[in-house]
């Protein structure tokens, strides 16, 4: 076991012993899991890590990004000098997508709509 792990242990058992860690929030109750049999095991503590402090892949930033430039676009008027910009703007976000073997098919059509929606719920 390595020193790290030794150490973290030892506080572990300590806080059991004393009772620090009865009657938390959820104990008792399986703990809900993300499926991350995908990502090898030594990359999975760096990716939970990415993950929980909110930092998302280039690809879905740049996913993401798209989205909020096609509700812009929804939101103005062609005539709009603003209008052009953001239009290249999202062209050349969707190049960048296909280019990475991502579909872009989310920014065309009904299911569009329906990731704009729940990405504002969220």
């Amino acid at each position: 076991m390595w020193l790290l792990d030794q150490w973290a242990e030892r506080h572990i058992v300590d806080a059991m012993r004393k009772g620090e860690l009865d009657n938390l929030p959820g104990s008792g109750e399986p703990l809900a899991l993300d499926d991350d049999s995908h990502v090898p095991i030594e990359l999975r503590a760096g990716y939970r890590l990415l993950k929980n402090s909110g930092c998302l892949p280039p690809e879905l930033e740049q996913r993401k990004e798209a989205i909020e430039l096609l509700d812009i676009l929804k939101g103005i008027r062609r005539e709009d000098p603003r209008y052009q910009e953001v239009s290249k703007r999202l062209t050349l976000l969707e190049v960048k997508l296909r280019q990475a073997g991502l579909s872009t098919d989310f920014l065309h059509g009904a299911y569009a709509d329906k990731l704009t929606h729940k990405i504002s719920e969220e």
